[in-house]
């Protein structure tokens, strides 16, 4: 027998479904099918969610006909916890519906009744089935007055194509041809693999200074006493780089000279030392107990501790001696150090995969681990697009089989089908493109990109890194400060600053470098937070209520679904977000420009709001309080010495 009802364009569908598609626990996830039958008869469809097995939690969710012209049904569906979840459509021709649309039709055309004796008698004999399938008394009656000659037509049809039937008909449904579309994964994190704000800190930098007033090198204890000044920001994630032992060898000076002096203490990526590898931490931080009462320290303030993954060595890593085989080697007989030509990295050495995958994969598992066991639920992955692909999908598999709470951020400034491939591999979030892109039109289609990519790519916009210090923030003053972290923490629902930020830092290595002049990566670099919040002279009030305006809002914690909207301005970005499960819009107005006032008409807010486009909306500006009716044209001014952003919410009714 032919296919009578097709299912197609199934989404979310990641590679064909090699990979599942990715959501959240408590997430809106949008579900989409194509799906068509000869004719033109009435479907009806569904999706039907369903947990691993032996969880709790299957449900099934109607699908609406979206665009009947393209056939394209959609719905969304909310997984209620963590795990491995899959979705089904199901689809029938609906006689009921089938039925009601032929009516209808026939009777706006004024159809004459000795025309419609076949149509009332398929009608009743629907009711009677629906009758007995709801075991309701209500569409046996509605059938007699069918079949009741002696009513006026509106008489016999009125209860019939009344609400209730309607209600009713849509609660047992009689599905023909009922046909079911192919299983698909999608795998479900915890919340903070979509929603979280991060704050990048080296500890050894918080050791301040001694009475000659050189930098001290810093301990787990000091920075521990940064975490309440970071939680009270309302950052939730804090992330170290590297915290292992250090090596000697080729160790590099400030500003990355290639000769270093006995006090200098060299990158945190140059991992390894007589005194241990990558399950030991630095002498001068402490032990991997004060490791421990860190991550406990950040816990009693609801901060999640991210630690740096770097899978590469110093030459005096204890590898180095014990396992050879996992390192190239030259013609000569040495260790081939790491390079990017021109740039040579001479005191990293980089892992070979290819000797003995195995030994070393079971190395990078049991180290993986022996963090996991010391309270680490995230990792930041260095340069993981210079590993194998299968590696991650293999490492964070097994991790997640046993710790299905760990995420992973890949750090992969690289290509686009290399980011996104990480991505579909199983990272749980990934570092951006965002820091380059400053104009209006390439953030537009640079987010529109971002949302499309949410079945499997989930961003993670930090404003700077310790590599990286954009040129707009080298020139712009606080202001660009300012209006990059309103972009990145209302674009994103993840966003992440390098400490320093707050302080305005801005000075680069030399004209056209990304690179701090002084980094960090380096040397130590103790920052006097209190005086510069004392003098004004800090942009921790911005970050605080940037991050206060994210919890308060749930619009703002989503990615898909972003809006544009026509701003008569190249310097004023205007786009709305809205959540779902709640139904709240954000529009978020921003100025590009650090340093000149700004002026645009916004086009269609009311419509943007779902609501009639020449009504006048009243809507509250969350960073100034005021309230304001904006209309299908309203102009905005902003001036980034008083305010880089609107953000604007619909006042709440009394």
């Amino acid at each position: 027998m032919s296919r009578r009802l097709v299912i197609t364009d199934l989404a979310p569908v990641v590679d064909g479904g090699r990979y599942p598609a990715k959501g959240v626990v408590g997430e809106h996830i949008p579900i989409g099918a194509t799906i068509w039958r000869e004719g033109h008869e009435s479907l009806a469809a569904e999706v039907v969610l369903e947990p691993a097995v032996g969880t709790a939690g299957a449900h099934t969710v109607p699908l609406a006909l979206v665009d009947p012209g393209l056939d394209r049904w959609e719905g969304r569906v909310v997984p209620a916890h963590e795990g491995l979840w899959t979705y089904r459509v199901r689809a029938w021709s609906d006689p009921w519906a089938t039925w009601r649309h032929a009516v209808d039709a026939k009777v706006t055309a004024r159809v004459p009744l000795s025309l419609l004796a076949n149509d009332l008698e398929t009608g009743a004999l629907l009711l009677t089935r629906l009758a007995e399938a709801s075991r309701d008394p209500r569409p046996a009656r509605a059938a007699r007055l069918l079949r009741d000659e002696r009513l006026p037509l509106a008489d016999r049809l009125a209860e019939a194509t009344g609400p209730e039937i309607d209600a009713l008909a849509a609660a047992h449904p009689e599905r023909e041809l009922l046909t079911q579309g192919p299983a698909h994964r999608i795998l479900v994190d915890r919340e903070r693999a979509l929603f979280g704000s991060w704050y990048e800190m080296f500890p050894r930098s918080t050791g301040g200074f001694d009475d000659r007033g050189r930098p001290v090198h810093g301990t787990f204890a000091t920075a521990a006493a940064q975490l309440p000044r970071i939680a009270a920001m309302g950052f939730d994630v804090v992330y170290l780089p590297p915290v292992h032992p250090i090596g000697h060898t080729h160790r590099k000076g400030p500003d990355n000279a290639l000769t270093a002096d006995p006090e200098d203490v060299g990158s945190p990526w140059a991992i390894g030392s007589p005194a241990g590898g990558h399950d030991a931490v630095h002498p001068a931080l402490g032990t991997v107990a004060d490791f421990e009462a860190f991550v406990a320290a950040a816990r009693d303030l609801d901060l999640e501790v991210a630690l740096d993954l770097a899978l590469q060595c110093s030459p005096d890593h204890p590898w180095t001696r014990e396992h050879p085989e996992w390192f190239t080697r030259q013609p000569d007989g040495s260790i081939a150090h790491a390079e990017n030509p021109p740039k040579r990295y001479e005191d990293i050495y980089p892992l070979n995969f290819d000797n003995d995958p195995a030994g070393l994969r079971a190395e990078i598992l049991r180290v993986t681990r022996f963090w996991v066991g010391r309270g680490v639920r995230i990792f930041r992955v260095d340069n993981p697009h210079t590993k194998p692909l299968g590696l991650w999908e293999w490492l964070i598999r097994e991790i997640r089989r046993t710790d299905p709470d760990v995420l992973f951020l890949a750090e992969a400034f690289t290509r686009p089908p290399l980011l996104k491939g990480l991505a579909r591999a199983g990272f749980s979030q990934s570092y951006t493109y965002f820091t380059w892109r400053t104009g209006k039109e390439e953030l537009t289609d640079y987010a529109l990109e971002l949302a499309g990519d949410a079945d499997f790519l989930r961003p993670n916009l930090f404003v700077n890194t310790p590599d990286i210090l954009h040129a707009s923030l080298q020139h712009g003053g606080p202001p660009a400060f300012a209006l990059r972290a309103a972009l990145a923490a209302t674009l994103s629902p993840t966003w992440g600053v390098y400490s320093g930020y707050e302080l305005f830092e801005h000075r680069a290595l030399h004209q056209g470098s990304e690179e701090y002049l002084a980094s960090e990566k380096y040397q130590l670099r103790p920052r006097d937070y209190e005086s510069a919040d004392a003098a004004g002279n800090s942009l921790t009030p911005w970050l605080t209520e940037l991050n206060r305006l994210r919890r308060a809002h749930p619009a703002l914690r989503q990615l898909r679904g972003i809006r544009f909207l026509q701003v008569d301005n190249d310097s004023l970005l205007a786009y709305l977000k809205t959540d779902p499960g709640t139904g709240e819009s954000v529009l978020c107005v921003v100025t590009l420009n650090p340093s000149g006032v700004e002026e645009g008409v916004v086009r269609d807010v009311p419509a943007a709001f779902g609501e009639a486009p020449d009504e006048p909306l009243l809507l509250r500006d969350e960073i100034g309080g005021e309230a304001a009716l904006w209309s299908g044209a309203t102009r905005v001014k902003l001036d980034p010495r008083e305010s880089v952003a609107l953000v604007l919410v619909r006042a709440r009714h009394a």
